[in-house]
């Protein structure tokens, strides 16, 4: 759920920028973010089918550079930089769900005028899941589908320790046990430093967040997870398939919590699949790669 990904190589963490909130604050901004600011770029206008995609815990936008460069030109696929890490490193990174979503709803919002849809991995799969719950709440347009990748379902029950609290020799302990942080980043005082803040602002925001129960949502979701994940193992995964009035299919990809850095042509091969952007089969990786349950 976490692996700092191309941090800053500064020494701490940079003072808010002008408007930054104080992390798990609940009022909005008075303007939201413009969009090439959390997007990287203005969304093209020619945009036929945009896909939003939410990092995990310590992550930013850059761990979606697979997912990009396999996409086909029916796919227009965006990485959201959310506060605190990036180009957005001068920001302090929220430490709360609502905040957050209502953030990235109000940010988003002139995106998500044409067909659109989500995806998520780890701690970026429940900010898909809540997002798209916001948005039904103000009327916004939905998303077309829901993608959620080594996401535990809401409400389920913790299997790693509680980290947002931990000393940072605990952090850097759980993260050396899922895998996914390079060695020299976890033995690099100074790089841990900078980033430490952001993993624990990342990690109170999964280790606080608490389900509130509603109506399933109206989209179709497709939930991917990894056969030796230890954080979102196959049973806790289950608990998607009444998130949506469709139910859910799961894809088993393998490899663990961070299979995603290994699969992105074969997930993405998928989303486009399931998205109606590619015609015939998966192709050869992708059948080998997954396992479907309906």
């Amino acid at each position: 759920m976490t692996a700092p990904h191309e941090p800053a190589p500064a020494t701490q963490l940079p003072a808010p920028g002008p408007g930054a909130r104080p992390p798990g604050t609940g009022g909005r901004q008075d303007t939201p973010v413009p969009l090439p600011h959390l997007l990287g770029e203005t969304p093209g206008a020619d945009d036929a089918f945009r896909l939003f995609c939410f990092p995990y815990a310590g992550g930013n936008a850059a761990v979606y550079r697979g997912l990009r460069a396999t996409a086909g030109p029916g796919l227009a696929v965006y990485a959201v930089e959310p506060p605190g890490r990036g180009r957005r490193m001068a920001e302090r990174p929220y430490d709360a769900m609502g905040p957050l979503v209502a953030h990235l709803a109000d940010a988003l919002a002139p995106a998500l005028d044409r067909p659109y849809a989500f995806f998520g991995h780890s701690l970026g799969g429940l900010v898909a899941f809540e997002l798209a719950r916001v948005l039904r709440a103000r009327g916004a347009r939905q998303p077309e589908h829901l993608f959620v990748s080594a996401s535990a379902a809401p409400g389920s029950r913790r299997v790693r320790p509680v980290i947002h609290s931990a000393t940072p020799d605990a952090v850097k302990q759980e993260l050396r046990t899922l895998g996914g942080t390079p060695p020299e980043v976890l033995e690099n005082d100074e790089v841990m430093e900078v980033v430490m803040p952001m993993l624990r602002a990342d990690y109170a925001v999964l280790e606080t967040y608490r389900h509130d129960p509603g109506p399933p949502l109206g989209m179709p979701l497709t939930v991917f997870g990894g056969t030796t994940d230890p954080v979102a193992p196959a049973d806790l995964l289950e608990g998607w398939r009444a998130q949506s009035v469709h139910g859910a299919r799961i894809r088993m990809m393998s490899g663990g919590h961070f299979y995603l850095h290994d699969a992105a042509a074969p997930v993405m091969a998928a989303v486009e699949h399931t998205l109606g952007l590619r015609t015939g089969g998966l192709g050869h990786a992708a059948e080998q790669s997954t396992a479907d349950r309906p």
